[in-house]
């Protein structure tokens, strides 16, 4: 195949590079892609130096997939018109995410619902992934009346302005507004504040892991309130998840078959030996992992969970990929 990556210079375009080779996908050539600064610098991949082009002249290439991983505005820019030239476009940004006729896909979920036709696909957002992972196998058994979760995301989920950001902290740097991507310090500290507040009260992150979540789950009627909050770890996202059920279940060994048998989960739960799910552990692994299982004390129908992932791996770059596997796979 031949294989673009917009934004190749960035690091879910990095991590998208890195994965794509440890898939051994079967890639001819690679067009990479970045903005006008980067045009002529090279990326090293399979100890071959490729040249980084501009978009504009990526389009000319006959690319098979090509991956957007440079934001909103250019994927609105670029992304339908390699689209129209029928090149499967894998958009990583919130650009077409709730457009109704783009899928948005978590391949082990709705993977399957992809048609040779869609060249026009959203990744979604990083914790809405791997939330619905987990959603998904309980709500297929039981059905969802309600969803609560409470995000506890790293600085790698505002690219590397907020690694860098933390790092200046930790050394000592003075907190200064109008040089940071955050409201407030984020070294020793936590921030309930990701992206934008809107008039309802939440932040656009807040209302992306909400109606993301209902689509991909194709249940539009969800009950589903979250909290966005920083935290200071570099990578790895963690999920304080409450859901109430619409019938009961047996006990807690239940809950735990079946997320034992969903694609893409691992449980870490065993609490007499501390074995929980932590953002460290879960650092440059695919999978989505899930701990503190428990029942709810005084709702039959209700439980809770922790779930933690890899924000630029299933949060965003593996999905990609596992994304244009699905398509190499049916339709190339």
């Amino acid at each position: 195949m031949k294989i673009g990556i917009v934004g190749a210079t960035g690091m879910v375009g990095q991590n998208i590079i890195q994965i794509l080779q440890e898939e051994n996908l079967p890639v001819k050539e690679w067009v990479l892609m970045a903005s006008e600064k980067s045009v002529g610098d090279t990326i090293s991949i399979a100890n071959k130096e490729e040249r980084i082009i501009s978009i504009k002249e990526g389009l000319n290439k006959a690319i098979d997939i090509v991956f957007f991983a440079a934001g909103g505005t250019i994927s609105k820019q670029y992304a339908p018109e390699f689209a129209k030239k029928k090149c499967y476009v894998i958009d990583n940004s919130s650009a077409f995410r709730m457009t109704k006729d783009i899928p948005l896909v978590v391949p082990e979920i709705n993977g399957n619902k992809l048609k040779k036709e869609n060249y026009l696909i959203s990744n979604p957002n990083c914790s809405t992934s791997q939330l619905v992972l987990a959603l998904h196998p309980i709500a297929e058994k039981y059905g969802i009346e309600q969803v609560i979760v409470s995000t506890y995301q790293s600085v790698s989920g505002s690219g590397i302005a907020g690694i860098e950001q933390l790092k200046k902290e930790e050394k000592g740097a003075i907190f200064n507004t109008e040089n940071s991507c955050y409201s407030a310090p984020i070294h020793r500290n936590i921030i309930p504040h990701i992206d934008v507040f809107l008039e309802n009260g939440y932040t656009k992150e807040e209302m992306k892991v909400m109606e993301e979540s209902k689509k991909i789950l194709n249940l539009p009627q969800l009950k589903i309130a979250a909290t966005a909050v920083r935290v200071p770890v570099m990578i790895g996202h963690a999920e304080s998840v409450s859901v109430k059920l619409k019938k009961a279940f047996k006990d807690v060994q239940e809950l735990k078959e079946i997320f034992a048998n969903q694609e893409g989960l691992i449980i870490e739960d065993n609490t007499k030996e501390l074995l929980y799910p932590t953002p460290i552990k879960a650092a440059n692994k695919n999978e989505v992992f899930v701990g503190r299982i428990r029942a709810d004390l005084d709702d039959p129908n209700s439980f809770h969970c922790w779930v933690v992932s890899d924000n630029l791996r299933k949060g965003a770059a593996y999905n990609a990929v596992q994304i244009a596997q699905y398509i190499q796979r049916k339709f190339l």
